[in-house]
């Protein structure tokens, strides 16, 4: 799809933005609010009609850029080739935006080796490829934001997830690697730890209408990277919600019916 842009200045300029995944509910949200902020933005997902869509939405609400790409980030082969085509399309990057992932199914995962094996590669595997190119790209100009969608599951296995939650555990320990090791080389790493969210992917999960609003947690997320924090709860009461349930003694942790 050709890029589009819009005639005029701004001071400061517009912020490039590399989406990955950026069909997601969260991440489409959260591109929303650049898009009113006249960020320039590339957006990655593998569904080519959904992504069109996306694509003319946020041009209406005023980004000053738009570019995209049709990828399965599950292909590791190519990340190099894609980020590539992204950072010059944007002609740079300010901030890269990861949020790619599945729920997966739990039980199919517990009988089926491969089901489990999806989730992790998807979750962990892809993830850790493309923020491997992306951290050597900003730290080899000392500038970037590395924002990535993690979860509030990874921080203890539970009997209903377990298989989700490890992928995103997983994720999460290589962000705070990753964080140790670039923060002196001026770049920024965001961990992003969302509980339940209405979104498509949420939809089917009993009692969904109560799990947090979307635009909210965008809103959320948006403050953080503005801010440069490290890890963001969202919404803010699952962090003292998981405080407790990480320091539930095992011999009582393993009966509970989570």
């Amino acid at each position: 799809m050709s890029p589009t842009r819009q005639s005029g200045t701004s001071n400061p300029p517009p912020r490039k933005i590399l989406v990955l995944g950026a069909t997601s509910g969260i991440a489409e949200a959260t591109c929303r609010i650049w898009a009113t902020q006249g960020a320039s933005l590339f957006l990655v997902a593998r569904n080519a009609e959904k992504l069109a869509a996306v694509a003319a939405d946020l041009r209406t609400r005023g980004a000053s850029y738009v570019d995209t790409a049709v990828a399965d980030l599950d292909d590791t082969d190519t990340h190099a080739e894609l980020l590539a085509q992204a950072v010059n399309s944007l002609t740079g990057m300010d901030i890269a935006y990861l949020a790619h992932g599945i729920l997966g199914d739990q039980a199919e995962a517990e009988q089926d080796f491969n089901a489990a094996a999806q989730i992790i590669y998807t979750n962990f595997m892809a993830p850790v490829s493309l923020l491997t190119w992306l951290a050597n790209f900003c730290v080899q100009r000392h500038a970037g934001t590395l924002a990535v969608i993690s979860s509030v599951a990874g921080d203890r296995g539970r009997k209903s997830n377990y298989l989700y939650g490890s992928s995103k555990a997983g994720l999460s320990a290589f962000l705070a690697g990753l964080r140790n090791r670039v923060d002196r080389e001026g770049v920024h790493v965001l961990s992003i730890k969302p509980g339940p969210t209405r979104t498509a992917m949420t939809a089917a999960m009993p009692n969904s209408e109560k799990f947090a609003d979307v635009d909210s947690v965008a809103e959320s997320i948006v403050s953080a990277i503005d801010k440069r924090k490290d890890i963001l709860y969202v919404p803010f009461q699952w962090q003292p919600i998981m405080f407790v349930i990480r320091n539930i003694p095992e011999r009582i942790f393993k009966k509970l019916n989570l």
